[in-house]
């Protein structure tokens, strides 16, 4: 049996860990493009434009996404069993009673967001109420309070902001050096043009491997403190292989969103959709599970 205690300290230092290198790679590329226009503006724009994508996406980031996807804010009265639920598993896990939202689909799925613990919400879609049973149904609700108490909700927030900050800067970069080109010794050089493509190009996609690192470790970081909570992980493990198993495609999500759900909401299977998913593969997450059991 896996202690669970130092798999989580270990997985939060190596988040610690990533989320620095995600701040680098942005200076890098902002430090990258001042030294070729030589123009400092360039740097300093990355660093305050990163941070104003972050303070907006901490403040609104949570409302923008129950809004894609949906959700329906239902009360007590509405869903006794279910507000229940998550009401003795948040006294539980020590956390405030986060509102409880209703996504209209049929595929089994549920999510966390808010960012922190007295603004939070979880969501769970229709389906997730009819296919599972109340065992199962607490191990999904305590991973999903286990994003909560763990800040993963705030964490990946914050991260899927980053990794678009990199996404536009790269794309403005590489339009401007193509219409102006860099300074007088550069101007015109298909080299360095071909250079700050690359750079670009590199950046983006060390963004989007970092977030599906992070976004990974925080997935089993999660299934381990919902063990805790619970100290069922049969529970869990039943859940999963429900989820994963449902043949049914989940309809209104964001691609950008995909990483928050408990399970990757896109059904269709492909070489590069398994590289880049923003989850760990459910056999191995079972696997981590049973450990524990």
């Amino acid at each position: 049996m896996i202690n669970v205690y130092s798999w989580r300290k270990s997985n939060i230092y190596k988040t610690y860990l990533l989320i620095i290198t995600f701040i680098v790679l942005i200076a890098l590329l902002g430090k990258f493009f001042s030294w070729y226009f030589h123009n400092y503006w360039f740097f300093y724009f990355s660093l305050i434009f990163a941070l104003l994508s972050v303070l907006v996406n901490y403040w609104y980031s949570d409302k923008i996404i129950l809004w894609r996807v949906g959700g329906k804010l239902i009360e007590k009265k509405d869903n006794p069993e279910i507000y229940r639920l998550v009401e003795n598993l948040a006294i539980t896990a020590g956390l405030p009673t986060p509102k409880i939202y209703l996504i209209n689909e049929s595929a089994p799925n549920a999510f966390a967001t808010g960012r922190a613990p007295k603004c939070s919400a979880v969501a769970v879609t229709k389906g997730l109420l009819e296919k599972l049973n109340k065992s199962e149904l607490e191990g999904v609700i305590a991973h999903e309070l286990s994003h909560i108490k763990n800040r993963d909700t705030l964490l990946m927030t914050l991260v899927a902001a980053l990794v678009g900050v990199v996404a536009v800067l790269s794309d403005w970069y590489w339009r401007i050096s193509f219409w102006w080109g860099g300074d007088d010794d550069n101007r015109g050089n298909i080299l360095f043009f071909l250079v700050g493509i690359l750079a670009s190009v590199i950046a983006y996609v060390a963004a989007i491997l970092i977030q599906l690192a992070i976004s990974r470790r925080r997935e089993f970081l999660a299934d381990a403190s919902a063990v805790l909570l619970t100290r069922y992980p049969e529970g869990l493990i039943s859940a999963l292989e429900k989820i994963s198993q449902d043949p049914t495609q989940m309809r209104k999500v964001p691609s950008g969103a995909a990483h928050l759900f408990i399970a990757n909401p896109f059904k269709k299977k492909s070489f590069l959709i398994s590289l880049f998913s923003t989850h760990p593969p459910i056999k191995e997450r079972i696997a981590k599970l049973r450990e524990m059991e």
